[in-house]
């Protein structure tokens, strides 16, 4: 199990504890001991269950449906198609409507939705399915993204073209610098299909009210973008349905898109009766999207002591059938396409393909991943070509503050890479390989080895990724905050439409109201749209948005109640600022404890709601790729220490080591466990998770063939947390979830090249890879 070395500070109990302690999670304990309501635990009485029927080819068209026979199944109340659909038919994320909400003419991937059912027993309503006749034609799928790129005009899924967004960077001169390089080191990487893997699958509950429009409970990231795409395919006023948050299963991006919500509203609407939907383990694996799979090509050239002089990058990221996240995705895999390195020259080509390969959006990481693997991997070849280690040449060539990206854009915030390099190289090693416990071995219990052919490898990775929404997004977030008086104590009501998705959001809201407040007792409100937009809860964001929202309204409320206790004390202090919350009290530096709040409050209600917006955002130029389009930026840096049966090809990932600048920590139980979280999936991209596709059809939608790791596969982790405070972002921090998936990844990859001398091009590592 990955354990911290760091104590992670004061552990306050829940509902206690303000920002810089680590307070319990109060989801926490009825998550470990299986009490918590999920989406799928969601019930009402009368409700009936609907299903989805899903193409089993990557590309038909649908000639005729027939739908009698499954209308016609005892218990099922109604079966929709396409032609059902009261509103738009089609939807989609950031105004790229091109999903359909049922397919119609014809699917562009496995598993597009065709037809709806709904009956009384979810039983019932999958028989009901398998009595729906289908007539297709079936035609040749699409598959392969520079096959698009090489000829857009022919090979397009869509009829807007095969493209989604090219998006090129270009810095200096690459000719003239490679004419002058005095090493030159080329390579292609590809990184294939990782799914998020969350364990609560896709599932919610629509419920028709009485003014025609619905009540909606599910598991998303980002619900007011939900209600943008679901109110008009539904024909409904987005002031028609109600959402709330219901318990989610984890995220990491995958909840980003619409699932089961525009079909349970259709089937709600048309039965006049509460529709649950809950997907299977097979179904969750065609229902979102997954991270888009990447074919890289990278040249760097650099002087003989490995500075480097330019680097000519080819991105290629699979986006499927339609477009979800790619735009932002490929201008992400651009912008950092050559991370956290000075680098004067540079031609950067990244593309988005539509192909009819399984649909790919966000995934923590967001296109940073895929471009950190690549150019971690060229660092490592850059070394040995120069004859230095792989941490001398990334301090030679790290970025800091004042450093330019390959957008142009200035960090201006501390960025100390050369700092946290040498910090993590310092460490201390695990200790050597010990072969008396087999579990400790490549292998484990399953006894392939008991030492021989075993080898370790030692392995460094550096990663950057933005934090919050870019390219000119109004990023911002919105909270309510009340105060009053309850059961005789001043209590603080926090509502948002935030997402909690896993991260530990609930906590962190509580903390900044004590903090701001002086208040012990914060409630945290259900999430739902009653109020603002909190955008997503993705991006590494809702710390810094959210927290930056929550911070504010507290400040007002604070403000107000500063106003009222002058007002009802008589105390005409010579300035404002004299006076502050301290404890529970109203406190004056002149002249001391004044009040309780409770005193001052009363009866009163103080209630505010603010909008926080982080600074502005510009987009890429099309041509250059100029622009400062980041609000943030993180770098994690992780050593990866590795044993390898070079015989049979198996890992056992000994120890990871990171480093990580998070601005300021505002709860370290919470923070390592985002670092830990982030390491775990990045292991797994490295060396055993890939969703298979041949022809576009998916070869592995179970978790006995998709393989994540588990407890066994996480191994220990030392953690140096640095604080180095961000002036522009709420309390300083830096948003922590993301960074350590980028770094992990090749920080593994290179230690087993260590131990096994195998150039190991390809993501996730297989057996084969190794002793081939």
């Amino acid at each position: 199990m990955a354990t911290p070395i760091k104590s992670p500070g004061h552990v306050a109990a829940p509902g206690q504890g303000g920002v810089g302690d680590s307070p319990l999670r109060p989801d926490g304990t009825l998550k470990v001991t299986g009490e918590f309501a999920y989406s799928s635990d969601l019930w009402m009485d009368g409700m009936l269950w609907g299903a989805t029927l899903r193409s089993p080819h990557p590309r038909a068209r649908i000639l005729s449906v027939d739908i009698g026979p499954a209308l016609a199944t005892p218990g099922v109340h109604a079966v929709l198609t396409h032609e059902d659909v009261p509103g738009r038919k089609v939807y989609g994320l950031d105004h790229t409507e091109d999903q359909p909400v049922l397919a119609f003419g014809e699917v562009r991937h496995q598993g597009e939705p065709i037809a709806l059912v709904a009956a009384d027993h979810p039983e019932i309503a999958r028989r009901a399915l398998e009595r729906i006749a289908i007539e297709w034609e079936v035609l040749t799928p699409i598959t392969d993204p520079r096959a698009v790129i090489a000829d857009p005009a022919n090979l397009k899924v869509q009829e807007r073209g095969g493209i989604a967004r090219h998006q090129p960077v270009r810095v200096g001169d690459v000719e003239a610098a490679r004419a002058r390089a005095d090493v030159v080191v080329s390579g292609e990487y590809q990184v294939g299909i990782q799914d998020q893997a969350f364990l609560g699958p896709e599932s919610g509950l629509a419920v028709p009210n009485e003014a025609g429009g619905l009540d909606m409970y599910v598991s998303t990231q980002w619900m007011h973008n939900d209600l943008k795409q679901i109110a008009p395919c539904l024909g409904l006023a987005e002031e028609q349905i109600r959402m709330t948050l219901a318990g989610v299963g984890g995220a990491f991006g995958g909840r980003e898109d619409l699932s089961m919500q525009i079909h349970a509203g259709l089937l709600a609407l048309h039965t006049g009766k509460p529709v649950k939907m809950s997907y299977n383990r097979y179904e969750s694996f065609f229902g979102h999207v997954h991270r888009h799979p990447a074919d890289m090509r990278y040249e760097y050239g650099a002087t003989a002591d490995g500075r480097i002089l330019y680097a000519d990058v080819e991105i290629v990221l699979d986006g499927g059938a339609y477009t979800s996240a790619t735009l932002n995705v490929t201008g992400n895999a651009a912008s950092l396409g050559v991370g956290p390195y000075e680098i004067p020259n540079i031609r950067i080509d990244a593309y988005g393909v539509y192909t009819n390969n399984p649909p790919c959006g966000a995934m923590r990481g967001f296109g940073a991943v895929q471009a950190c693997f690549a150019y971690e991997s060229m660092m490592d070849k850059l070394a040995a070509a120069c004859g230095i280690s792989p941490v001398e040449v990334r301090r030679r060539n790290a970025v800091s503050q004042g450093s330019k990206l390959a957008t142009g854009q200035v960090i201006e915030s501390p960025a100390p890479l050369a700092e946290m390099l040498t910090r993590l190289e310092a460490m201390p090693m695990p200790a050597e390989l010990d072969a008396s416990d087999i579990r400790d071995l490549p292998g484990g219990a399953s006894q392939t080895t008991h030492g021989e052919g075993v080898v370790r490898g030692v392995g460094y990775g550096v990663g950057i990724k933005n934090i919050c929404f870019s390219e000119g997004f109004d990023d911002y977030s919105t909270a309510r905050v009340r105060l009053e008086v309850i059961g005789g104590e001043a209590t603080a009501l926090v509502h948002t439409a935030a997402a909690e998705v896993g991260q530990g959001l609930v906590t962190l809201k509580a903390q900044i109201a004590r903090t701001e407040l002086g208040v012990q007792r914060v409630t945290i409100a259900p999430a739902d749209n009653t109020v603002g937009d909190a955008g997503s809860s993705s991006a590494s964001r809702q710390s810094y948005m959210t927290g930056g929202a929550v911070k504010t309204a507290c400040e007002a409320v604070r403000a107000r109640l500063l106003a009222m206790a002058e007002r009802k004390l008589g105390r005409w202090l010579r300035s404002f600022g004299d006076l502050n919350v301290v404890g529970g009290k109203i406190v004056s530096r002149s002249q001391g404890v004044l009040a309780t709040i409770e005193e001052v409050l009363g009866d009163e209600v103080i209630e505010e709601t603010r909008e926080y917006h982080h600074r502005p955002t510009t987009g890429m130029d099309p041509v250059t790729g100029q622009g400062a389009s980041h609000t943030q930026l993180a770098i994690c840096v992780h050593r990866a220490v590795v044993d390898v049966d070079v015989d049979l090809g198996l890992v056992k990932v000994v120890e990871l080591a990171a480093v990580q600048d998070v601005g300021k920590i505002l709860n370290r139980l919470s923070l390592e466990g985002q670092i830990h979280g982030g390491s775990a999936q990045g292991l797994g991209l490295a060396v055993m998770e890939e969703i298979v596709v041949s022809g576009g059809l998916v070869r592995n939608p179970s978790f006995t063939d998709y393989l994540i790791p588990t407890i066994l596969d996480m191994p220990p982790m030392r953690l140096d947390i640095v604080e180095n405070p961000d002036p522009d972002a709420p309390y300083g921090l830096r948003g922590a979830g993301e960074p350590p998936t980028l770094s992990s990844t090749p920080a593994i990859v290179a230690a087993v090249r260590d131990a096994t001398g195998r150039a190991l091009t390809r993501v996730p590592v297989r057996p084969e890879h190794i002793v081939a």
